[in-house]
């Protein structure tokens, strides 16, 4: 089969080494953006003169044909024709004959690409965006529920000081609340036309870029040709942006799988975001967390990958950028569904409060209350510091906690200690009273919820 870039070559093609080259087999997801791109350019063709009027009606008949083909899943690629460009090119010909050869006029693959991937992410970068949107409102939802509910906080994993579940929550809305004005801030890099750019050196003929951009609904233009065509940076930023996210997913799904655990027990997940064992009975696995931690490795292994490829790349267009389009649909599909799953995930959790309270009672997560207290009573706080610690040490080995301590012996360490210390010393009290900005308090966590509400509603 002939190729359509062939005339230069007399050499017999071998299937394998066709095979090898291809790019159809993964960017056949460009079929859409491909002829959205190539509807724009033949307009522009057609208003510049560079091709008559009936050349271009033609070619915008054959295209249109062919989109609706696609909505359909009517179109057949092939090896044979290596790319989606190609592919597209072979079928337009098919349609309309020889005439679709002008529609290549003042463009190459080079630029015809890059205006796809653009096309791409602007499109699905805003479907994430919507889809953090989503997970951000289920997170303050809860958050609002579970305001007055009290957990330990930890630190290296050990029980640190009690908090409000509401605000462990919140801390995931402000991750994603970043995760979300990264994607948003990278869209006006998306949001950029390579079309016009040519193999590198722009054209000799007279096209308008800006009707091509307008067309498309861009909102800029790349103003250097080889620039134009070479630039992986929107995706690399993607990349990066989606590997920040996922690892924010990651270390959610992480504390849930424990919470799940018998040791701990302060959440369960519902059926539909659980499995079971084909061994044993009893077990309900938290699978769909498990599978999100593990998936974050693959985005940030999409980045490293797109990372090590551009490395070496001299100016402009190279055959290893073909490696850069399966990472990014790899991307775009995990993280889309890691959202969905993590949203319906929480939603439905249910949270076992009492048992989540109750961890807070029987550890020494009060000891900082205690050190507090005493350095209101006119103790240093170091000395304070020490004075618990060693109160600490004593009650492990007595097997009892801090709260079990008698007054007499509170007293002791100072007569100023009097019997609210056993209110100090209360979980609860631990965390009403953290009211500094952005603290734990069942008032601070309120005043963030509202915050986050007005901010959503914006």
């Amino acid at each position: 089969m002939a190729k359509l870039w062939g005339g230069r070559f007399d050499g017999k093609n071998e299937a394998w080494i066709d095979a090898f080259g291809a790019s159809i087999p993964f960017d056949q997801q460009l079929a859409k953006q491909d002829i959205t791109g190539s509807l724009a350019h033949v307009k522009m063709l057609g208003k510049t003169g560079i091709i008559s009027e009936e050349d271009a009606a033609a070619i915008t008949a054959g295209l249109h044909t062919l989109a609706e083909k696609l909505a359909k899943n009517e179109l057949v690629f092939t090896i044979e024709n290596e790319d989606i460009h190609l592919n597209l090119e072979k079928m337009l010909h098919d349609e309309i004959g020889p005439v679709a050869g002008k529609l290549h006029t003042a463009r190459s693959r080079n630029d015809q690409v890059a205006t796809d991937m653009h096309l791409y992410l602007k499109e699905h970068v805003q479907g994430i965006v919507e889809k953090i949107t989503d997970f951000r409102e289920v997170l303050v939802a809860k958050a609002e529920e579970h305001t007055e509910t009290i957990m330990p906080g930890y630190t290296h994993l050990q029980h640190a000081q009690p908090i409000s579940f509401g605000h462990h929550l919140m801390a995931y809305y402000n991750m994603l609340t970043r995760d979300q004005e990264r994607l948003e801030e990278s869209l006006k890099r998306i949001d950029l036309s390579p079309l016009g750019c040519a193999a590198l050196a722009g054209t000799t003929f007279p096209i308008d870029r800006q009707m091509t951009a307008d067309e498309l609904d861009f909102g800029g233009i790349y103003s250097n040709s080889l620039d134009g065509v070479s630039d992986r940076d929107f995706i690399l930023e993607f990349l990066s942006n989606s590997s920040i996210l996922m690892m924010h997913l990651s270390r959610f799904c992480e504390e849930i799988i424990l919470w799940c655990s018998h040791e701990f027990k302060f959440v369960e997940l519902t059926d539909t975001f659980s499995t079971g064992s084909s061994i044993m009975p009893q077990k309900k696995n938290p699978d769909m967390a498990e599978l999100i931690r593990g998936k974050s490795g693959r985005v940030i292994g999409d980045l490293v990958g797109l990372l090590t490829v551009m490395k070496g790349l001299p100016l402009a267009y190279n055959k290893d950028l073909q490696e850069d389009k399966e990472g990014m649909f790899d991307t775009v599909h995990t993280v889309a569904t890691s959202l969905e799953i993590m949203t319906g995930m929480v939603d439905t959790m249910k949270v076992h409060t009492k048992t989540m309270h109750d961890a807070t009672e029987k550890d020494f997560s009060n000891a900082t209350e205690l050190a507090d207290y005493l350095a209101t009573k006119g103790i240093p706080f170091r000395q304070a510091h020490e004075i618990v610690g060693k109160l600490v040490l004593s009650c492990t080995q007595q097997g009892i906690y801090l709260q079990d301590v008698p007054l007499n012996e509170y007293q002791a360490i100072s007569e100023l200690i009097k019997e609210d210390i056993y209110d100090t010393l209360a979980s609860k009290t631990a965390v009403v009273h953290r009211t500094s900005l952005g603290g734990t308090s069942f008032e601070q966590v309120e005043w963030q919820v509202q915050e986050a509400k007005k901010a959503l509603n914006r």
